[in-house]
Parts: structure tokens; C-alpha cells; sequence
């Protein structure tokens, strides 16, 4: 069987860099209002970035060269911040997504005012598994953490992690040195496809010395535990900005009235997305997406933009066909990278998250926490 593409012409082999799209920043803001400072800076780290994106110890080189200078949230920065997240996320995602929770943790240390460890790379691990629970005890002037760790990316590449372990029944968060004999990591599988070198593996610790980050409940309860989840969202709309990006290449044929739909469609939904992200940025900034409001803030950003990114993926796929899928190497990772870092979105879990949220502020004195106009 022969494949075709869209206008009905046979595929035949292409290189895979045949259509590399021109790395260049993926903005949120209009790009007028955008100082010379802040395009000089994402300029500055597109240059650095690795070329291999399969490249992990280059990557987390690179996130520890620049991981200090990272615009914190808020304080006026957010969207150079998410800006430069997408950005990397357009050029790469398997490179964003070591960067990402590399910055993340500093972010994290910084909102609790202490310092990171001079040197170290990092990881954020807090997602629960049926079947995993990792305790925490004090003993003397560290804590001890014992048990299991499930879903803790890049932890053989990099040298601490912000860790959430349970004290008692509430949920601290701890900096643990993953150098250390007491921490090992397991040998569980990683079939993916997608983000198939940033591998997630699970901790299995021994009485592993540790240091808490914040008082015990601290780290979910804080207002960046929100606003970080909207940053990854900009990792996936700068990969959703690159495929749009091949979308305006169609391979040196007339584009057809339904490759032009596509790219109109897909136009607008980027539009949409980035606009429900400026906004989110701007809220942050502004100090007005604290608690409830800042949940509903990054949680309907974070469901705009994974929406957006699913109907861009189908769009150009349909749009292009099957041959740069099998014959563009950079395409093909870049769509199964996305598909599978969206999966960090629940879905529809995620909006009924939302909901529910609307709903018990709804029926409380204190009335909802975000209205249909898209006001924070």
C-alpha cells in the first residue's frame, strides 16, 4: 500500500530537517509590548538550547546554567516566565520537560525563602500511586523518609528533588539528595513513545535523610502550587505553536481549501489559548489569583490550553496526512512527546475538578470565585 498525502500525491522519503521550522520565541504578549530586555532574553536562551533533543545530560546542563536566572512567578514576570517555558516547549519537549520541573523547584524553595543547593539539578515528585506511600519522621535535626516514590521523572539524571511524603496524615514536602545510598531507584518500564528518553521511574527509600520545605500541608495549599500547574500548560502550548509552525509549510504544493481551514482553525484556538494564559499571567501578577480564584485561574488555563493542543494535533494530522509522520523525524517525536506530556492534564477529571469548585463556591457565603466573563 502506497501512502498519500492529502492533495493525492505519493510520499516519498524526506529528510527529516526538510522542514525545520525557524526557532523563534513563542510570545504570549502582543509582540509590541514586549521590551527589548525580555526579547533579548528569550533569544538568548533559544540560542543555548541543545540542538539533540534526546540529549538528557545536555539538558540538564542546560537547566542548571539557567535555572537561576528564570523569571520567578509573579512580581511582574509570569509571562516572560511562561514565555520562555513555551519557547523551549516549541524547540523541544523532551528539553522543556527537564527544564520545566528544574525551575519549578527553585521556584518552590524561593516562595518558601530558602536556598537551593549550590550545584544541584532537580525534580519535583508529588503524584500518589495505589500501592506507594513514602513517610516522613523527624529524627534529630533532618527528617527520615522510608517507603516508595511512583512517577519521579528524571530522577537518574538529576541530583535532588522536591519530595511529598506523608507526616502522619498530611502531606509535607522535603529536599532530598538522591546521591545518597539510602535512595535507590527502581527498574519499572518506560515503553512510552512519547517523551521516550525523559524516563519516570519510581524511589524506593531507606531511611533517607531529608530536610522539610515549608510546614507540613504547605506545599499543596500555597498559591504557586496552582500557578505552576499553568506554567506547564505553557510548555504544551509552545510544542502546540510549533506544529502550527509545520502546518504553514505544506511541503511545496498549493495548500487546498481544507489545509486552509485547518490553519484558520487552528489560528483561532491558539488564539484562545494564548489569551486565557496572558490572563492567567496577569492575575498572578497582579496578586489577585490566590486561593480559590488562583485554582479556578490555572485550572482553566491549563484546560484551554490541553483542549487546544488535542484539536491542534488532530487538525494536522488531518490536514498533512501520514507523510510526516513517518518521514519527519522531528514531527513524529514532537506529536507523540505532546500526546504524552498532555496526559499530566485529567481530562475531563480536571474540569469536573472546576466544576466542583464553582458549585461549593456557589453555595457558600462567600458567592463564586470567577464568573463566565473570564474575570479571575
Amino acid at each position: 500500500m502506497t501512502l498519500t498525502s492529502p492533495g493525492g500525491a505519493p510520499t516519498g522519503p524526506t529528510r527529516s530537517d526538510e522542514h525545520m521550522e525557524p526557532t523563534a520565541p513563542v510570545l504570549l504578549r502582543p509582540a509590541d509590548t514586549v521590551g527589548d530586555d525580555d526579547t533579548a532574553y528569550l533569544d538568548r536562551l533559544l540560542a543555548d538550547a541543545p540542538a539533540d533533543d534526546r540529549d538528557l545530560e545536555a539538558h540538564v546542563a542546560f537547566a542548571h546554567r539557567h535555572g537561576a536566572g528564570f523569571p520567578l512567578p509573579g512580581a511582574g514576570r509570569t509571562a516572560l516566565r511562561w514565555e520562555a517555558l513555551a519557547s523551549l516547549g516549541a524547540h523541544g519537549l523532551q528539553l522543556a520537560r527537564t527544564v520545566e520541573p528544574h525551575t519549578d523547584a527553585l521556584a518552590v524553595l524561593a516562595e518558601a525563602d530558602q536556598q537551593a543547593v549550590a550545584g544541584a539539578t532537580w525534580g519535583v515528585y508529588a503524584a500518589e500511586a495505589p500501592g506507594a506511600r513514602l513517610d516522613a519522621t523527624p529524627t534529630g535535626d533532618h527528617w527520615s523518609l522510608t517507603g516508595d516514590k511512583a512517577w519521579c521523572s528524571l530522577a537518574d539524571h538529576v541530583t535532588h528533588a522536591l519530595v511529598t511524603a506523608w507526616a502522619g496524615e498530611t502531606r509535607g514536602l522535603f529536599q532530598v539528595d538522591l546521591r545518597q545510598s539510602s535512595v535507590v531507584t527502581d527498574e519499572a518500564p518506560w515503553v512510552s513513545r512519547g517523551l521516550a528518553d525523559v524516563r519516570s521511574t519510581g524511589l524506593r527509600c531507606d531511611a533517607a535523610v531529608a530536610y522539610p520545605v515549608g510546614a507540613p500541608g504547605w506545599y499543596l495549599e500555597r498559591d504557586g502550587f496552582a500557578h505552576g500547574g499553568a506554567g506547564v500548560a505553557a510548555v504544551w502550548y509552545g510544542a502546540a505553536v510549533a506544529l502550527s509552525r509545520r502546518l504553514a509549510q505544506p511541503g511545496g504544493r498549493e495548500p487546498d481549501q481544507v489545509l486552509l481551514m485547518h490553519r484558520g482553525a487552528v489560528e483561532a484556538d491558539l488564539h484562545a489559548a494564548r489569551t486565557v494564559l496572558a490572563d492567567a499571567a496577569d492575575a498572578i501578577d497582579r496578586g489577585i489569583a490566590g486561593g480559590p480564584a488562583g485554582v479556578l485561574v490555572a485550572g482553566r488555563a491549563r484546560l484551554v490550553v490541553a483542549d487546544c493542543c488535542e484539536r491542534v494535533l488532530t487538525r494536522v494530522e488531518h490536514a498533512l496526512g501520514p507523510q510526516p509522520l513517518v518521514a519527519e523525524e522531528r514531527h513524529a517525536a514532537r506529536v507523540a512527546d505532546l500526546r504524552t506530556y498532555l496526559r499530566q492534564h485529567h481530562a475531563e477529571r480536571d474540569a469536573a475538578a472546576l466544576g466542583r469548585l464553582l458549585t461549593t463556591a456557589a453555595a457558600s457565603s462567600t458567592g463564586t470565585p470567577g464568573t463566565g466573563d473570564g474575570a479571575p
